[in-house]
This record gives structure tokens, C-alpha cells and sequence, in this order.
């Protein structure tokens, strides 16, 4: 048969009113298989090669979404191609565009709920921000995702939407009115998330001066715990637009400056091998990097210079500047080593 023939034969069977809608659905329906033989063969081995799950659960949520779409199509196709009257068209047009809708709508919520359960690694990474985040983040996905399904089967309805955007619109705008701080806190906090500013147990100083340890990362708010034991509320709209020092990041360790002063006739390569064999006797100080000394003026009694040390964790930096003091104050005053004080000659003179 040659290649006219064919396209002749496959003309008079497209076009017969019983065999041409079924030839379309049969056409969909080994489409619809071809897909799913990519998804079985090739795309699950792809995810397969990832070191991620997630890929896996998408492929897995997509597949037969996919599939069922594309048999609707056939369907939808054929009421297209075949003369029936507009009602019976329309009619039936809509319902399958509606099953289609309702397939994808499914679809979407299984997949926010896929991507919230990561919840749980983004608390043990960023604290309970993390879990509010997810929380808040899933159900405004609920929310887009309802109200997007709900426009797209009215839409397809041919349901006038203008009296619904008007309402919608106006309650928008009431609504950010009467909640602008609780708006300005969220994002603030949506801010501090994204830019991992800090998390809990991190220590941080703030613009104002107050050094404390994060305890609580909120969608409103940040607490932190001062060494006083008090509680300090901060809104996250003040916290992401002020000046915060991380002392934990991007490193745990700590470095600790302590300012020593020594008599001039002190002998200075001895002070700083006393400075360095008492500063390793102190828990929390770490051996990597090194501790140094260097110093740093000629005072008006002393020669000044800075002990130079890391620890393990600024949680403990008071405590390891009690223990430096003490033990080099008792090394000193054992190796002859004095620390002066100002000092002041006064002389008297007699008038005759």
C-alpha cells in the first residue's frame, strides 16, 4: 500500500462518526501509556541516581496526574471534533475540564503536604522559626491553592468573578490596615529565616548593647536570655533592620581579647611565655588557632599588650576571663612580674 493510499484510508477512518472519535481515544489512551512507560523506565531511574528523596516523591505524586490528564484530553478532543448541539459541547467540556481541575487541585495539596514534612529538619537547623515558617507557609499555600482552584472552576463555569475580586480586593486591603505591625513582624521574621541571621543558642549583641543567648526564634518576635537570667522580647520587625553581631557564626568559637599592663623593667620575652604556658590551663580554651600575645602600647605606667585566645563557645566567655585573671595574677606575683598602678610624685616645698 502505498503512501497516499494510506493517507486516504487514514481520512476516511478519522473523519467516520464511529470509528474517528474511537481511533482519537485510542490515540490518547497509547499516549497516555507511552508517558507512562518514561515514568516507570526513565525517570524513576533518574531520581534513583540523586542522593534527595524529595525528587523521588515528586515523580512519584506526578505520575498518574499526568497519565489521567492525558486520557481526559481523548475525550475532550473528540467533543470538540463530533456535531452535537452547544449544550451537550459545553456541558460536557466543562465536566471533564473540572475533573482535570480537581485531578491538578489534589495534586498540589499532596505536594504541600509532601514539602511540610520537611518541617522537622528545618527545626533542627533554624530552630522553631523553622517549624513556624513551614506551618505558616503550608497553610498560605492551602489558602492560594483553594482560592485558585475555586477561580478556575468557576471560570470554566463561565461564573461572573467580578463581585467575588471586588469583595476579595476590598477585605485585602481592611485586613493589612488593622494587622500592619503583625504584617511588619511576620516578614520580619520571614527575613531573619531566609537570611539566617542568627538561630537558637546562637549568642548575639544587639544594636542597643544587650549580649544574650537566642533561646526562641518566633514568627513574631525573638527572645533571648542574658546572663543576668532575663528574658529580652524583641519584635522581628526591629530585629531585621538593626545591627546584630553573631558571636557563634560562622564559627561556635569565640575569640577572647584580655588586656594585660607589666612594670617597663619587666622582662618581656619572659611575660609572654608565662602568658602562654597559663592561658592552655583554662577549660574552653582551644589549642587551634593558637593563642598570641601582642603588644599594643607604651602606657603612662605600663606596657600594654593583649593576651589573644579562642574558646569553644561564647557562652563561656565570662568564666574563662575569671580563671585568666586569677591564674596570671598568681604566676605574676610568682615570678616577680608586677602589674603598676598609677602612679603620682608629689613634692612639698617650704617658702622661707
Amino acid at each position: 500500500m502505498s503512501v497516499n493510499e494510506l493517507q486516504k484510508f487514514w481520512t476516511l477512518l478519522s473523519h467516520h462518526h464511529l470509528l474517528g472519535p474511537i481511533l482519537t481515544i485510542l490515540i490518547y489512551l497509547i499516549l497516555a501509556k507511552v508517558v507512562d512507560i518514561l515514568f516507570q523506565r526513565v525517570f524513576r531511574r533518574l531520581t534513583k541516581v540523586t542522593h534527595i528523596t524529595l525528587d523521588d516523591y515528586i515523580v512519584q505524586f506526578l505520575h498518574w496526574p499526568i497519565i489521567i490528564n492525558i486520557i481526559l484530553l481523548g475525550p475532550l478532543h473528540v467533543i470538540y471534533t463530533i456535531k452535537l448541539s452547544p449544550f451537550v459541547v459545553s456541558l460536557s467540556s466543562n465536566i471533564i475540564k473540572s475533573l482535570i481541575i480537581l485531578i491538578w487541585w489534589i495534586t498540589a495539596f499532596r505536594l504541600i503536604r509532601l514539602v511540610a514534612k520537611r518541617k522537622a529538619y528545618l527545626i533542627e537547623r533554624f530552630g522553631d522559626l523553622g517549624g513556624d515558617v513551614v506551618v505558616l507557609l503550608k497553610n498560605l499555600a492551602y489558602i492560594l491553592v483553594t482560592v485558585t482552584g475555586v477561580i478556575c472552576l468557576l471560570s470554566t463555569w463561565h461564573i461572573d468573578l467580578t463581585p467575588f475580586l471586588a469583595s476579595a480586593g476590598i477585605a485585602g486591603v481592611a485586613v493589612a490596615l488593622a494587622a500592619r505591625e503583625t504584617l511588619s513582624n511576620f516578614f520580619g521574621g520571614i527575613s531573619i529565616f531566609l537570611d539566617r541571621t542568627y538561630k537558637v543558642s546562637d549568642y548575639i549583641i544587639l544594636d542597643s548593647g544587650e549580649r544574650g543567648e537566642v533561646i526562641d526564634v518566633g514568627i513574631r518576635s525573638t527572645r533571648i536570655r542574658t546572663r543576668d537570667d532575663v528574658i529580652i522580647t524583641i519584635p522581628n520587625s526591629i530585629m531585621a533592620n538593626s545591627k546584630i553581631i553573631n558571636e557563634s557564626a560562622p564559627e561556635p568559637r569565640f575569640r577572647l581579647r584580655l588586656p594585660v599592663g607589666v612594670a617597663y623593667g619587666s622582662d618581656l620575652k619572659r611575660v609572654e611565655e608565662v602568658l602562654l604556658e597559663e592561658v592552655y590551663q583554662v577549660p574552653h580554651v582551644v589549642t587551634d588557632p593558637q593563642a598570641r600575645v601582642r603588644y599594643r602600647r607604651f602606657g603612662d605606667s605600663s606596657v600594654d599588650l593583649e593576651l589573644l585566645c579562642w574558646v569553644d563557645d561564647p557562652r563561656f566567655k565570662g568564666v574563662v576571663t575569671h580563671a585568666l585573671i586569677k591564674r596570671i595574677h598568681q604566676r605574676f606575683e610568682k615570678e616577680g612580674i608586677t602589674i603598676p598602678f598609677p602612679q603620682r610624685d608629689v613634692h612639698l616645698y617650704q617658702k622661707d
